[in-house]
Order: structure tokens, then C-alpha cells, then sequence
């Protein structure tokens, strides 16, 4: 076993030595995210949500612009909606989080805590969509899923995560492929111009496609241990989950059909993603689109003296990047030295420190 080797300043294992405690040092001390008090659960701390909510700004917008709006489902899931698509509950099977007592009292039907939405947003669907007219049916889920993790990993995988799942409904096949698309190249588009990282979009076979789709695309990325990273995913369901939660609408010439659909996602393991992609020895580096701060103001105030000279050049320099919608902060603490400072806010990758 090779000898880990840190920096001593940061007390971060060196990438060359051990690329996966590299990782784990790294998320931890740039205050990203902590373990939970469940194995595989984890708590996402201030900085690394805030980075979450970035990228949900981003992603909301996006899908806006496309036409798709925000709704919410719930989180218990009857188990006889899993089963009535027999490839997707075979899929999630041994992932699945069941709840079999509540209130004191042993449940008559057993709850699954979500590991996807597909069957309970759909159940919902059978109910909204009666006609054409009805159709597309444009829905996005903010939301937390439960998957249970045997090798949990900060934000690359843990048992619970928060993700957007989308899910549509169409008239026609070709309608429900094009959708697929589109959002495959809205996840690519944010990839390569928000995270900064160059995805390579491609099918998955059929033996790792979505359990219950017809066709999965992803976007994968090579991370710096010479891995690729699955970082989104977009699937074409054509009418399995129609067909199961009898989702049929009558068309144009009063004839009923059941309606194509499509569901894709992205999740918190894109924070994994960025992180893998360009941190370094010296910890996190982070996109300026996407950072929590993206300049960082450190004052050199040594004396009551210095303080009077430097605080108003402090406050016309706040103001300018204020008025240029810049995220800033100001790190006025006077019991950390200058030093501390700089190597904390170069661990927390900040774009620029001034």
C-alpha cells in the first residue's frame, strides 16, 4: 500500500497518491458536505449547497424556456404502482427503502420512499390527460429520491440525493423522441458552458438503459482519475408506462391512444462531477458560473490606522461588482490571519481572491 503523501498546509492527500481520499479530503475541507448519521446518507453543508442552487437556477431557467413547468408529487409511493411495471421494479428491487408500519400500526399495502417518480407521477397523469388537446403534458420535480447505496460516496453516490426529475407525455412517438433529445442537449449545453466540462453524449446498452425505458441516453465525463463519470440522463419510455397506468387520450379523429413519454434527470452528483473535474492539490476549483462566491475580498487591515484608509476603497469596489451582479464576499474576520485565508478560500476554489 503507497504511503499517502499531503500537503501539510491544506492537509489534503495529493491526487498522484490517493485519488479517492484526495476526493473525500477535499469535500470535507472545503465545508461541501458531511457524513449523515444513516451510512450512505449525507448533509450538504452551506457552500456546497449553495452550489446546488446554482445549478438549479441555471437548469430551472433552461427548462422554462422549454416550455416545461415545476410541480410536485409525493414521496411515498404504493407499492402496487412499482409493480405494475414489472422491468421497473425488477430494476429498483433491491434499492428500494420500504415503509411497512406507520402511526403505530402495520400498513395493509406496504409505501416505497421514491427511488424515481415515473410511477406516481404517471398514476397522476391517467387522471390529467383525456385528449389531444391535453397533450404535451410538460411537468419537472424539484425533489429528494432514496436509492439504498451499498458503497456510498459523497454526492457521487449516496442513499439519499437531490435531483430535477422531468417527465412528458405526447401524441406521437416522434413528438416523445425529439423531446428525449432535447433535453439530452440541454444537459449537455449546461455541461459545457456552465460545469465547463466536455461530456460525451451517446445510448446505453440494453442491459444499463432505465428500467422500464425503451431507450437511455446519458452524458458521460472523463473525470481526473481517468474514469467516466455518468452525469445526466434522458430517457425515451415510448408507451410502457402508458400502457401500465392506462394513460390514453383520444385524438383528433376520436380514436383513443395511449401517449409516448419521456423522463430524464440530473442530480447532485454533477457537484461530484465538477469537483473531479477540476480540482487540484490545492483543493477545490470551481466555474465561475456556477461558484457560491466568485470573488472573494480579503482586506489587509493591520491597525485602526490601515482600517480608515483601506474600508472605503472596500465599499467602491463592493459596489461595482454588486452593480455588475457579481457574487461576492467580503472575509473581514480579525481573529484569522491574511495567510489562513487565502488557503482556505483557494481551498474552497473560489475564481478569484483579491
Amino acid at each position: 500500500m503507497s504511503k499517502q503523501v499531503k500537503d501539510k498546509k491544506l492537509g489534503v492527500t495529493l491526487q498522484s497518491e490517493d485519488y479517492s481520499k484526495w476526493y473525500i479530503d477535499v469535500v470535507e475541507k472545503a465545508e461541501l458536505a458531511d457524513y449523515g448519521p444513516i451510512k450512505g446518507t449525507m448533509v450538504i453543508r452551506p457552500y456546497g449547497y449553495a452550489l446546488w442552487e446554482n445549478i438549479q437556477k441555471v437548469l430551472d431557467k433552461k427548462f422554462k424556456e422549454t416550455n416545461h413547468e415545476n410541480a410536485y408529487f409525493p414521496m411515498f409511493i404504493p407499492m402496487s404502482y412499482l409493480q405494475k411495471e414489472a422491468e421497473h421494479v425488477e430494476g429498483f428491487a433491491p434499492e428500494l427503502a420500504v415503509v411497512t408500519h406507520a402511526g403505530g400500526k402495520e400498513l395493509q399495502e406496504p409505501m416505497v420512499v421514491r427511488p424515481t417518480s415515473e410511477t406516481i407521477i404517471n398514476s397522476m397523469f391517467s387522471k390529467w390527460v383525456k385528449s389531444h388537446r391535453d397533450l404535451p403534458l410538460l411537468i419537472n420535480q424539484w425533489a429528494n429520491v432514496v436509492r439504498w447505496e451499498m458503497r456510498p460516496r459523497l454526492f457521487l453516490r449516496t442513499t439519499e440525493f437531490l435531483w430535477q426529475e422531468g417527465h412528458t407525455a405526447h401524441a406521437t412517438q416522434k413528438e416523445a423522441e425529439e423531446e428525449t433529445q432535447k433535453m439530452l442537449d440541454v444537459y449537455i449545453n449546461f455541461a459545457n458552458d456552465y460545469a465547463a466540462i466536455s461530456p460525451i453524449a451517446g445510448q446505453k446498452s440494453e442491459s444499463e438503459k432505465f428500467a422500464g425505458a425503451v431507450k437511455t441516453f446519458t452524458i458521460e465525463a472523463m473525470m481526473k482519475d481517468k474514469k467516466a463519470l455518468q452525469s445526466a440522463t434522458s430517457h425515451f419510455l415510448g408507451q410502457n408506462f402508458a400502457k401500465a397506468f392506462d394513460i390514453k387520450f383520444q385524438g383528433s379523429d376520436n380514436k383513443l391512444e395511449y401517449a409516448w413519454q419521456t423522463s430524464w434527470g440530473l442530480s447532485t452528483r454533477m457537484i461530484g462531477a465538477i469537483i473531479m473535474s477540476h480540482g487540484d492539490d490545492k483543493g477545490l476549483v470551481l466555474p465561475p458560473e456556477l461558484a457560491p462566491y466568485q470573488v472573494v475580498i480579503i482586506p489587509i487591515m493591520r491597525n485602526p490606522e490601515q482600517a480608515s484608509i483601506v474600508a472605503p476603497v472596500l465599499e467602491e469596489i463592493k459596489k461595482e461588482l454588486l452593480s455588475a451582479n457579481i457574487r461576492i464576499k467580503i472575509d473581514d474576520r480579525d481573529n484569522i490571519s491574511a495567510g489562513f485565508k487565502y488557503n482556505e478560500w483557494e481551498m474552497k476554489g473560489v475564481p478569484l481572491r483579491l
